[in-house]
């Protein structure tokens, strides 16, 4: 009998670990520009420091809750993005850098995104010509984050104003009809 539980156990372990941890699919620079070039999507950015204690906490919250995993995945090329990365990037024809303050630094590339507005974490939108539609600083939770992400994956940004999305979202959100669906 101790046999057949512990049989259990272990299938359930390793299905929970082939299923149940999903990640969201990062790409760098590179892969988003090479991938853009035969598919159109917009563009996810978490631009967040290896010191930052709200950044890890959104990774291990709202990044790894499956339904955000599996919205993003489906909907952006996501990108993970040191502020403080020493590597030039190029970007949009223009080379962005590390730029030295003191004993850190930031990335030129990161201030241009958050509109030198250099605050961690912050989350970036940019359409599927690379422009940016809209940065956001701070955590975000689950609900916020899935209202966000949708209001710009479905181009809801282009014809209703935030503040009547987000009521209408919540309505909607409460009583079961999600307007994920793009």
């Amino acid at each position: 009998m101790k046999a057949v539980l512990f049989a259990f156990f272990l299938l359930f372990i390793s299905l929970q670990s082939l299923y149940g941890q999903q990640k969201i699919k990062w790409m760098t620079w590179e892969e988003v520009f090479d991938k853009s070039r035969t598919e159109k999507k917009k563009i996810f950015i978490d631009v967040y420091t290896h010191w930052c204690g709200w950044c890890k906490k959104m990774d291990k919250t709202t990044f790894a809750q499956e339904s955000i995993v599996q919205y993003i995945n489906e909907n952006y090329f996501p990108v993970k993005f040191d502020a403080q990365y020493t590597e030039v990037v190029r970007f949009k024809e223009e080379d962005y850098q590390f730029i030295k303050q003191g004993n850190s630094g930031y990335h030129e590339l990161a201030a241009k995104l958050l509109h030198g507005q250099m605050s961690f974490p912050s989350i970036v939108f940019l359409d599927e010509d690379f422009n940016i539609i809209q940065s956001i600083p701070g955590y975000q939770d689950v609900s916020n984050f899935e209202m966000i992400a949708t209001y710009f994956a479905g181009n809801h940004h282009r014809y209703i104003p935030w503040s009547r999305y987000a009521e209408n979202y919540k309505k909607n959100h409460s009583t079961g009809t999600s307007p994920r669906k793009n």
